[in-house]
């Protein structure tokens, strides 16, 4: 009688700490429209993935990498596909051999990563070593109709002590001076996703050194860069869309002073770590981006930016709701978030 009951107990213990896995996509609306060269976001559609593992749940969110196709639906597709091997016990290295950088490996990474945490029962802070500090991020203006509006959005962020301004190759020089103009208290960086020529940024780059810009990001086309190699220039470039992972670090490294590191680009917090450590060792310096998202996305990326020159961050202020236990921002500045919320 006492062994079927203890193996009664067994059975059920054994079935309730197998993990299940659950995914789905999720939208979720925002102030405005955001535009910036060749793209416009209406709306933030990401794809939610939780682990559970008995009474233990880890998540994770990623939006993809909208340039390369990589959609919330081809996220979904691909985690499906790989739902039985999670579920059966694929952890985080074995993971980075099964998907290639993207969402989808993205949104598991991230929720194997607060999953560990949770049956720890040991904070990603302690996990990492990292300092419970706070980050100062940018806050982002988009391509808008003209410079004047430019000026009229940096006044309205009054308070804020570092904005990012987007720029494409309508009239960018009259954008940043504007922006000076109306903010010469402020630190600027400007972001042209692929926006310009050479010819342009050659032209752009003395005007922006004289507006105090501290950093141009991703000025040309991916795959078009390799003019900058060896290019003397008077604002520290970064790159974004030309280096998505670690396999290519080595031409980022030969054409940019800065690496943005974003996890839907790298695949998740694993090799977004492992990609921060190696830029700043070959004496890069480090961004810490984001594809929009909740503040689920923005927790883990937290942690890689708390190795980074400059946090943009700023994701989930461009949404009209965030996640319960949402991260807390005061002007730009953007507190330690809890584990309730992820890690």
């Amino acid at each position: 009688m006492h062994f079927r009951k203890f193996a009664a107990a067994r059975l059920e213990s054994v079935l309730s700490s197998k993990r299940q896995v659950s995914v789905r996509i999720e939208r979720w609306a925002m102030h405005a429209p955001f535009h910036i060269t060749g793209h416009v976001f209406t709306v933030l559609d990401c794809v939610l993935v939780e682990i559970a593992e008995g009474a233990c749940i880890g998540r994770g969110e990623a939006a993809g990498v909208y340039y390369l196709g990589d959609t919330p639906d081809l996220a979904l597709e691909q985690i499906h596909a790989l739902k039985a091997d999670i579920e059966a016990g694929l952890d985080r290295t074995a993971l980075q051999g099964v998907l290639p950088p993207g969402g989808a490996r993205n949104a598991i990474d991230c929720a194997l990563w607060d999953l560990e945490c949770k049956r720890a029962k040991q904070t990603i802070w302690d996990k990492l070593t990292a300092e419970r500090r706070t980050l100062t991020t940018c806050q982002t203006i988009g391509v808008l109709p003209t410079p004047d509006d430019t000026a009229k959005a940096a006044i309205a962020l009054a308070g804020y002590k570092l904005i990012k301004l987007k720029l494409n190759a309508d009239r960018p020089i009259e954008r940043v001076k504007a922006l000076r103009a109306a903010r010469p208290d402020v630190r600027i960086i400007v972001d042209a996703n692929q926006g310009l020529t050479m010819p342009l940024l050659q032209e752009c780059l003395p005007e922006f050194a004289k507006c105090k810009v501290e950093l141009v990001e991703q000025p040309l086309p991916r795959g078009e860069d390799a003019g900058l190699e060896g290019m003397e220039r008077l604002v520290p470039l970064c790159a974004d869309e030309s280096c998505l992972h670690l396999g290519e670090l080595d031409a980022a490294a030969r054409r940019y002073d800065f690496i943005n590191i974003k996890l839907d680009k790298t695949g998740g917090l694993t090799e977004g770590l492992l990609l921060a450590d190696e830029a700043i060792a070959r004496g890069l310096d480090v961004m810490v981006g984001n594809m929009l998202g909740t503040s689920l996305s923005m927790a883990p990326a937290f942690m890689v930016a708390l190795k980074s020159r400059i946090a943009d961050l700023d994701g989930p202020m461009a949404l009209k709701s965030d996640r319960i236990g949402a991260m807390t921002y005061n002007r730009g500045v953007v507190s330690p978030f809890s584990s309730d919320l992820w890690g």
